[in-house]
């Protein structure tokens, strides 16, 4: 039975979280505030959740979401990953981040950034491009009419299919994106990010956190991310 860590255990952790243990996986959850504070997480996930630490959710899986905000990344204990699979869910939002110079100026996508960051482990961009009430809404079995495709990016081509594999026993189809440099095309504001999983394209963005999902399919996120253009990240506001 494949284990998966969380380190951050807020709504797209929890979310990713509750599809795993639903596939038949064990959790280990983890958060910056011990693991007293997840008792009702774990309580409401059932006898496939346990929480820990950040190390214990490291050491004890198969592979490691990481759900925290971008510069919390720095906080992760990086001599405990090793070579471990990471699925990277971050983004960078400058009103809550700060600005980082090495992302204004388009040097490096936030991808790379992270794995700079996290040393030897094989990081693998996932998750990043949902809205994370979105996930339950579109999670389909195997061979539905209807799945959704998420995007994987990663330097390391047998990391993408470890985390291909992972992202289908969730409840995803998997478009290919290439190494973390390319990465930048279902960051936000970009074509590839968010809004592609609306039912309703034109929502405003006061109401995308109580907006409907729509299923996307392989070839129409394959043909967003074709077409995305990269975002000054400089002018980035959100």
């Amino acid at each position: 039975m494949q284990t998966l860590g969380f380190i951050g255990s807020g709504n797209m952790g929890s979310a990713i979280a509750r599809l795993a243990v639903g596939a038949g996986m064990e959790v280990i959850v983890s958060n910056s505030r011990g693991p007293e504070s997840l008792a009702d997480l774990v309580a409401e996930l059932g006898p496939s959740a346990s929480a820990g630490t950040a190390e214990e959710a490291i050491r004890d899986s198969d592979a490691v979401v990481l759900s925290v905000p971008l510069l919390a990344v720095r906080d992760i204990p990086v001599d405990q990953l090793g070579e471990k699979l990471i699925l990277d869910t971050s983004n960078y939002y400058p009103y809550r981040d700060g600005r980082v110079p090495v992302l204004d100026d388009n040097s490096l996508t936030t991808g790379e950034l992270v794995r700079n960051w996290l040393g030897g482990a094989r990081v693998v961009k996932a998750f990043s491009n949902i809205l994370a009430h979105h996930i339950p809404q579109l999670a389909r079995p195997a061979g539905a009419p209807d799945r959704t495709a998420l995007p994987v990016a990663s330097d390391d081509p047998a990391a993408r299919r470890e985390a291909a594999a992972i992202l289908d026993r969730l409840g995803f189809d998997v478009v290919d994106a290439g190494d973390l440099a390319e990465a930048w095309r279902f960051e936000p504001e970009s074509a590839g990010y968010t809004r592609i999983y609306l039912a309703d394209e034109k929502t405003p963005d006061e109401q995308l956190m109580s907006s409907t999902a729509g299923p996307t399919s392989v070839d129409q996120v394959k043909a967003r991310l074709d077409s995305a253009v990269r975002v000054e990240t400089s002018e980035r506001k959100f």
